[in-house]
């Protein structure tokens, strides 16, 4: 056992990163043994294990330009302060986690002030899609990243950005994914339901449910009554019930994560908002169509996009695994169309399960993604600091 008190700083900006956050200290306590005392920005997951959030991190759960740019103000404010606290707790070690917007801004900050801190970067930003020369740039206040999609490290290396190891992603471990991959096996297409997501983000649904409302209507026209069903967060039922109240067919709302899972296997086929959901119906074995409008911002920058496609297990498996539909090719009626041929037995179908599973193999690894990542930290926290760990 090591007694030796361990000051983390950490900074998550999502749901998502603060789930990695949490998984990374649980098995870092478990592996050193001693004392740890965590600082920085968090939500329910790393308030469990001990932190207490400078701020509610909901307040950087921020997306699309035109939403950072009507937030800059008070988002630079956020920087300003965590930066500060954390330069005043002289921290071990800063990990940022995710939403590079806000994590990385605070990492450079820090890096200037305590040019000897380690930094550790857990989810590599997405410089394989946009803006290759932030790898690069990483260099001067990352001393190691941790990905989360095993084709990152060698896209990182080729960009001669800071080292970088897939650790693993903690879908492939998550219990209630593992049960659903369990209790779908062998599942024959037919008589099931079709998953309406239109993601978790207010601007998100408002711009896919009406395409969806399209795509149910045309299912029910041409095939006669279907069930439908449309999981959300507690904090989104209010918002998503009105903007389907006055559908003529009434998709089935269910709320919370138990329930969403339980209409992961239950479904025949889903249409979802490009994201992780993707991945994580992909690696659920629940066959998808990806759709997604992006600001009209962002429609004008599209000719800086490297990557040839927006779904995870596309790029995973290096080939069209998932359908992609994009902004003004979003079609209703187009998504209904792939929700027939996904829910029955047919070429396509097979195509797409033959691609999941390669998807699953190449995202496997020896190790647990929270204890991979946290033996990394200390790794790095023994080179940068020899002696004290």
């Amino acid at each position: 056992m090591n007694s030796a008190p361990l000051k983390i700083a950490v900074i998550a900006g999502e749901v998502s990163g603060d789930l990695l956050g949490a998984d990374l200290i649980a098995a870092l306590k478990r592996i050193h043994g001693g004392p740890v005392e965590l600082v920085g920005v968090g939500g329910e997951g790393l308030q469990a294990q001990g932190l207490i959030s400078l701020f509610d991190f909901s307040e950087l759960s921020i997306m699309g330009i035109t939403q950072v740019l009507s937030r800059l103000p008070k988002l630079f404010g956020l920087i300003r302060r965590t930066t500060a606290e954390i330069i005043a707790a002289r921290p071990d070690i800063l990990v940022i986690i995710d939403s590079p917007d806000f994590t990385h801004r605070v990492a450079k900050r820090v890096r200037t002030a305590l040019p000897d801190l380690p930094v550790v970067n857990y989810v590599c930003p997405s410089v394989w899609a946009w803006k290759e020369y932030r790898a690069k740039r990483m260099l001067a206040y990352v001393d190691h990243v941790l990905a989360v999609l095993p084709f990152e490290p060698a896209t990182m290396q080729r960009l001669e950005g800071p080292a970088t190891t897939y650790v693993g992603h903690r879908l492939t471990a998550d219990p209630a994914l593992l049960e659903t991959r369990r209790l779908r096996a062998g599942r024959r297409p037919g008589n099931g339901a079709i998953l309406l997501l239109p993601g978790s983000r207010s601007s998100e649904i408002r711009k896919l449910l009406p395409y969806f409302e399209v795509a149910v209507n045309e299912l029910v026209a041409r095939n006669g009554p279907m069930r439908f069903i449309l999981p959300t967060m507690r904090h989104k039922e209010v918002l998503v019930r009105g903007l389907t109240a006055n559908w003529a067919v009434k998709p089935e709302i269910v709320v919370g994560a138990e329930a969403k899972w339980q209409a992961f296997v239950e479904a025949d086929a889903a249409m979802a908002a490009s994201g992780t959901v993707i991945l994580e119906l992909a690696l659920a074995d629940v066959p998808v169509v990806s759709a997604y409008k992006v600001d009209w911002i962002m429609r004008l920058l599209t000719s800086g996009i490297k990557t040839w496609t927006g779904a995870l297990p596309n790029l995973i498996a290096d080939y069209a695994v998932v359908p992609e539909y994009l902004n003004d090719v979003v079609r209703g009626a187009s998504l209904a169309r792939w929700m027939e041929r996904l829910s029955a037995d047919t070429y396509q179908l097979k195509a797409m399960k033959e691609g999941y599973e390669l998807v699953w193999q190449r995202m496997q690894t020896e190790k647990p993604p929270g204890e991979h990542a946290a033996e990394i930290l200390l790794d790095v926290l023994r080179k940068k600091k020899p002696g004290r760990f």
